[in-house]
Protein backbone atom coordinates (compact mmCIF):
# COMPACT_ATOMS: atom_id res chain seq x y z
CA UNK A 1 0.00 0.00 0.00
CA UNK A 2 2.79 2.27 1.21
CA UNK A 3 4.99 1.47 -1.53
CA UNK A 4 2.24 2.08 -4.38
CA UNK A 5 1.40 5.45 -2.99
CA UNK A 6 4.55 6.48 -2.90
CA UNK A 7 4.53 5.61 -7.17
CA UNK A 8 1.20 7.07 -7.40
CA UNK A 9 2.87 10.54 -5.83
CA UNK A 10 6.02 10.28 -7.41
CA UNK A 11 4.01 9.95 -11.40
CA UNK A 12 1.97 12.76 -10.31
CA UNK A 13 5.23 14.70 -9.62
CA UNK A 14 6.55 13.66 -13.24
CA UNK A 15 3.32 14.52 -14.92
CA UNK A 16 3.17 18.21 -13.54
CA UNK A 17 6.62 18.72 -14.59
CA UNK A 18 5.95 17.84 -17.83
CA UNK A 19 2.86 19.80 -18.50
CA UNK A 20 4.56 22.76 -17.00
CA UNK A 21 7.62 22.35 -19.47
CA UNK A 22 4.94 21.82 -22.10
CA UNK A 23 2.67 24.82 -21.17
CA UNK A 24 5.72 27.28 -20.70
CA UNK A 25 6.90 26.03 -24.61
CA UNK A 26 2.99 26.50 -26.06
CA UNK A 27 2.85 30.08 -24.41
CA UNK A 28 5.97 31.12 -25.02
CA UNK A 29 5.89 30.41 -29.04
CA UNK A 30 2.12 31.78 -28.91
CA UNK A 31 3.22 35.03 -27.66
CA UNK A 32 6.64 35.25 -29.36
CA UNK A 33 5.37 34.36 -32.88
CA UNK A 34 3.50 37.17 -33.80
CA UNK A 35 6.28 39.70 -33.79
CA UNK A 36 7.99 37.54 -35.89
CA UNK A 37 4.96 37.61 -39.00
CA UNK A 38 4.42 41.70 -38.18
CA UNK A 39 8.50 42.21 -38.64
CA UNK A 40 9.69 40.20 -40.32
CA UNK A 41 12.27 37.24 -39.23
CA UNK A 42 14.89 38.81 -40.91
CA UNK A 43 14.43 42.40 -39.98
CA UNK A 44 13.70 41.06 -36.27
CA UNK A 45 16.30 38.67 -35.93
CA UNK A 46 19.19 40.26 -37.65
CA UNK A 47 18.77 43.76 -37.63
CA UNK A 48 21.44 45.71 -36.12
CA UNK A 49 18.90 48.89 -35.04
CA UNK A 50 16.78 49.05 -32.16
CA UNK A 51 14.66 52.14 -31.75
CA UNK A 52 11.03 51.29 -30.31
CA UNK A 53 9.82 54.19 -29.57
CA UNK A 54 11.28 56.18 -32.81
CA UNK A 55 8.78 57.72 -35.32
CA UNK A 56 9.99 54.86 -37.23
CA UNK A 57 10.59 51.90 -35.35
CA UNK A 58 13.53 48.87 -35.66
CA UNK A 59 13.46 46.42 -33.80
CA UNK A 60 17.15 44.31 -34.48
CA UNK A 61 18.09 42.38 -32.11
CA UNK A 62 21.53 40.70 -33.50
CA UNK A 63 23.17 42.83 -31.23
CA UNK A 64 21.17 41.70 -28.19
CA UNK A 65 21.74 37.66 -29.16
CA UNK A 66 25.71 38.46 -30.02
CA UNK A 67 26.12 39.58 -26.89
CA UNK A 68 24.41 36.78 -24.84
CA UNK A 69 26.66 34.39 -26.65
CA UNK A 70 29.49 36.27 -26.44
CA UNK A 71 28.57 37.49 -22.45
CA UNK A 72 27.60 33.77 -21.24
CA UNK A 73 30.62 32.10 -23.06
CA UNK A 74 33.23 34.12 -21.48
CA UNK A 75 32.31 33.81 -18.32
CA UNK A 76 31.73 30.14 -18.56
CA UNK A 77 34.82 29.23 -19.58
CA UNK A 78 36.50 31.49 -17.43
CA UNK A 79 34.47 30.96 -14.39
CA UNK A 80 34.26 26.89 -14.97
CA UNK A 81 37.93 26.42 -15.05
CA UNK A 82 38.35 28.28 -11.78
CA UNK A 83 35.32 26.43 -10.13
CA UNK A 84 36.76 23.57 -10.65
CA UNK A 85 40.39 24.18 -9.87
CA UNK A 86 39.08 25.76 -6.32
CA UNK A 87 36.75 22.37 -5.88
CA UNK A 88 40.07 20.60 -6.34
CA UNK A 89 41.68 22.52 -3.70
CA UNK A 90 38.88 21.81 -0.76
CA UNK A 91 38.51 18.37 -1.48
CA UNK A 92 42.38 17.13 -2.54
CA UNK A 93 44.71 19.65 -0.97
CA UNK A 94 43.42 21.75 1.65
CA UNK A 95 43.12 20.79 5.48
CA UNK A 96 39.62 19.77 7.23
CA UNK A 97 39.77 23.38 9.12
CA UNK A 98 40.57 25.30 5.50
CA UNK A 99 38.32 23.12 3.94
CA UNK A 100 35.53 23.69 6.22
CA UNK A 101 36.31 27.44 6.19
CA UNK A 102 36.31 28.11 2.62
CA UNK A 103 33.41 25.61 1.92
CA UNK A 104 31.41 27.92 4.07
CA UNK A 105 32.66 31.34 2.42
CA UNK A 106 31.08 29.34 -1.19
CA UNK A 107 27.83 28.53 0.38
CA UNK A 108 27.68 32.42 1.67
CA UNK A 109 28.22 33.77 -1.96
CA UNK A 110 25.44 30.81 -3.35
CA UNK A 111 23.06 32.81 -0.87
CA UNK A 112 24.06 36.06 -1.32
CA UNK A 113 20.94 37.32 -3.85
CA UNK A 114 21.93 38.75 -7.35
CA UNK A 115 20.64 41.97 -6.81
CA UNK A 116 24.12 42.70 -3.96
CA UNK A 117 26.09 41.16 -6.67
CA UNK A 118 24.81 44.10 -8.96
CA UNK A 119 25.06 46.64 -6.44
CA UNK A 120 28.50 45.55 -5.81
CA UNK A 121 29.75 45.38 -8.93
CA UNK A 122 27.75 49.25 -9.74
CA UNK A 123 29.49 50.80 -6.50
CA UNK A 124 33.29 48.75 -6.87
CA UNK A 125 33.77 47.34 -10.38
CA UNK A 126 32.31 50.41 -12.59
CA UNK A 127 34.36 52.91 -11.19
CA UNK A 128 37.93 50.58 -11.66
CA UNK A 129 36.32 50.35 -15.48
CA UNK A 130 35.77 53.92 -15.75
CA UNK A 131 39.65 54.66 -14.63
CA UNK A 132 40.71 51.78 -17.34
CA UNK A 133 38.62 52.95 -19.83
CA UNK A 134 39.72 56.68 -19.54
CA UNK A 135 43.56 55.56 -20.18
CA UNK A 136 42.68 52.84 -22.78
CA UNK A 137 40.09 55.77 -24.83
CA UNK A 138 42.42 58.85 -24.00
CA UNK A 139 41.44 61.33 -27.04
CA UNK A 140 39.61 58.81 -28.83
CA UNK A 141 36.61 60.67 -31.20
CA UNK A 142 34.73 57.54 -31.64
CA UNK A 143 34.36 55.74 -28.21
CA UNK A 144 31.49 56.23 -26.50
CA UNK A 145 32.14 56.35 -22.78
CA UNK A 146 30.13 54.44 -20.31
CA UNK A 147 31.35 55.10 -16.96
CA UNK A 148 32.69 51.89 -16.21
CA UNK A 149 29.65 49.54 -17.39
CA UNK A 150 30.51 47.84 -19.89
CA UNK A 151 30.34 43.80 -20.74
CA UNK A 152 33.66 43.22 -19.49
CA UNK A 153 31.96 44.41 -15.76
CA UNK A 154 28.86 42.13 -16.95
CA UNK A 155 31.20 38.68 -17.14
CA UNK A 156 33.44 39.69 -14.12
CA UNK A 157 29.99 39.46 -12.34
CA UNK A 158 28.17 36.55 -14.09
CA UNK A 159 31.73 34.37 -13.78
CA UNK A 160 31.56 35.43 -9.65
CA UNK A 161 27.40 34.38 -9.31
CA UNK A 162 28.48 30.80 -11.22
CA UNK A 163 31.57 29.86 -9.33
CA UNK A 164 29.46 28.61 -6.17
CA UNK A 165 27.26 26.38 -8.30
CA UNK A 166 30.54 25.31 -10.60
CA UNK A 167 32.70 24.82 -6.96
CA UNK A 168 29.78 22.95 -4.85
CA UNK A 169 28.76 20.14 -7.43
CA UNK A 170 32.17 19.67 -8.60
CA UNK A 171 33.70 18.56 -4.92
CA UNK A 172 30.32 16.76 -4.12
CA UNK A 173 31.67 14.60 -7.38
CA UNK A 174 35.21 14.37 -6.64
CA UNK A 175 34.42 13.27 -3.15
CA UNK A 176 32.43 10.65 -4.26
CA UNK A 177 34.88 9.62 -6.14
CA UNK A 178 36.17 5.90 -4.67
CA UNK A 179 39.34 5.80 -2.67
CA UNK A 180 40.61 2.99 -4.43
CA UNK A 181 41.14 4.78 -7.22
CA UNK A 182 43.58 7.18 -5.60
CA UNK A 183 45.52 4.34 -4.07
CA UNK A 184 45.85 2.71 -6.82
CA UNK A 185 47.29 5.43 -9.27
CA UNK A 186 49.76 6.27 -6.07
CA UNK A 187 51.04 2.88 -5.45
CA UNK A 188 52.37 2.92 -9.26
CA UNK A 189 54.05 5.63 -9.05
CA UNK A 190 52.04 8.71 -9.33
CA UNK A 191 52.47 12.31 -7.67
CA UNK A 192 49.63 13.32 -5.77
CA UNK A 193 48.83 15.87 -8.65
CA UNK A 194 49.43 13.42 -11.52
CA UNK A 195 46.50 11.46 -9.29
CA UNK A 196 44.47 14.50 -8.85
CA UNK A 197 44.65 15.48 -12.70
CA UNK A 198 44.63 12.01 -14.46
CA UNK A 199 42.36 9.75 -12.16
CA UNK A 200 40.07 11.61 -9.88
CA UNK A 201 39.05 14.41 -12.33
CA UNK A 202 38.63 12.32 -14.62
CA UNK A 203 36.52 10.14 -12.63
CA UNK A 204 34.61 12.17 -11.77
CA UNK A 205 33.83 13.81 -15.05
CA UNK A 206 30.21 13.45 -15.19
CA UNK A 207 29.01 15.25 -12.10
CA UNK A 208 31.83 18.26 -12.98
CA UNK A 209 29.54 18.54 -16.21
CA UNK A 210 26.79 18.92 -13.94
CA UNK A 211 27.92 21.87 -12.49
CA UNK A 212 29.37 23.06 -15.84
CA UNK A 213 25.61 22.86 -16.94
CA UNK A 214 24.13 24.26 -13.74
CA UNK A 215 26.37 27.29 -13.97
CA UNK A 216 25.68 27.74 -17.50
CA UNK A 217 21.76 28.17 -17.05
CA UNK A 218 22.37 30.43 -13.98
CA UNK A 219 24.50 32.87 -16.14
CA UNK A 220 22.09 32.55 -19.01
CA UNK A 221 19.11 33.39 -16.84
CA UNK A 222 20.84 36.24 -14.84
CA UNK A 223 19.11 39.50 -15.33
CA UNK A 224 18.92 41.77 -12.43
CA UNK A 225 22.49 42.15 -11.38
CA UNK A 226 23.76 42.14 -15.34
CA UNK A 227 20.64 45.14 -15.89
CA UNK A 228 23.21 46.96 -13.30
CA UNK A 229 26.47 46.78 -14.48
CA UNK A 230 25.96 46.36 -18.21
CA UNK A 231 24.83 49.79 -18.89
CA UNK A 232 21.86 48.66 -21.41
CA UNK A 233 22.58 50.19 -24.52
CA UNK A 234 22.30 48.03 -27.46
CA UNK A 235 25.69 47.77 -29.21
CA UNK A 236 28.38 45.37 -30.36
CA UNK A 237 29.84 43.18 -27.75
CA UNK A 238 33.21 44.73 -27.36
CA UNK A 239 35.04 44.74 -23.64
CA UNK A 240 34.22 48.64 -23.30
CA UNK A 241 31.03 48.82 -24.96
CA UNK A 242 27.79 49.59 -23.26
CA UNK A 243 25.74 46.35 -23.92
CA UNK A 244 22.54 44.70 -23.45
CA UNK A 245 21.72 41.05 -22.99
CA UNK A 246 18.31 39.55 -23.55
CA UNK A 247 17.30 38.87 -20.29
CA UNK A 248 17.99 42.80 -19.71
CA UNK A 249 16.28 43.49 -22.63
CA UNK A 250 12.62 42.25 -20.93
CA UNK A 251 13.74 43.14 -17.42
CA UNK A 252 14.45 46.94 -19.29
CA UNK A 253 11.14 47.26 -21.32
CA UNK A 254 8.48 45.30 -20.94
CA UNK A 255 7.01 47.70 -18.35
CA UNK A 256 6.38 50.15 -20.63
CA UNK A 257 6.01 48.43 -23.83
CA UNK A 258 2.47 47.98 -25.74
CA UNK A 259 1.60 46.99 -29.37
CA UNK A 260 4.07 45.21 -31.29
CA UNK A 261 6.95 46.69 -29.12
CA UNK A 262 5.57 44.45 -25.91
CA UNK A 263 5.10 41.49 -29.11
CA UNK A 264 9.05 42.03 -30.00
CA UNK A 265 9.51 41.88 -26.55
CA UNK A 266 8.01 38.38 -26.21
CA UNK A 267 9.95 37.36 -29.38
CA UNK A 268 13.12 38.29 -27.23
CA UNK A 269 11.47 36.02 -24.71
CA UNK A 270 11.11 33.51 -27.09
CA UNK A 271 14.29 33.68 -28.28
CA UNK A 272 16.53 33.21 -24.94
CA UNK A 273 13.43 30.30 -24.21
CA UNK A 274 15.25 28.51 -27.80
CA UNK A 275 18.65 29.22 -26.64
CA UNK A 276 18.26 28.06 -23.23
CA UNK A 277 17.02 24.61 -24.36
CA UNK A 278 19.53 24.21 -27.13
CA UNK A 279 22.51 25.14 -25.11
CA UNK A 280 21.14 22.40 -21.81
CA UNK A 281 20.32 19.40 -24.72
CA UNK A 282 23.92 20.17 -25.86
CA UNK A 283 25.29 19.95 -22.49
CA UNK A 284 23.41 17.06 -21.37
CA UNK A 285 24.49 14.89 -24.57
CA UNK A 286 28.66 16.30 -23.31
CA UNK A 287 27.11 14.84 -19.88
CA UNK A 288 25.66 11.37 -20.44
CA UNK A 289 29.07 10.80 -22.89
CA UNK A 290 31.26 11.93 -19.99
CA UNK A 291 29.01 9.24 -17.96
CA UNK A 292 29.22 6.61 -20.49
CA UNK A 293 32.90 6.95 -20.89
CA UNK A 294 33.40 5.97 -17.30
Amino acid sequence: MVEQTAKSIVTICAVVTIFAVCSITAYMVMKGTPALKNVGVSSLLFGTSWKPTAAEPAYGILYIIITSIVGTSVSVLVGVPIGLLSAVFLTEVAGKKTSAFIGAAVELLAAIPSVIYGLLGMMLLNPLMYKWEKIFFAGSKTHQVTGGSNLLSAIIVLMIMILPTVINVSATSIKAVSKDLRAASLALGASKMQTIFRVVIPAAKSGIMTGAVLGVGRALGEAMAINMVAGGAVNLPLPFNSVRFLTTQLVSEMGYAQGLHRQVLFTVGLVLYIFIMIVNLVLQKMRREAGADE
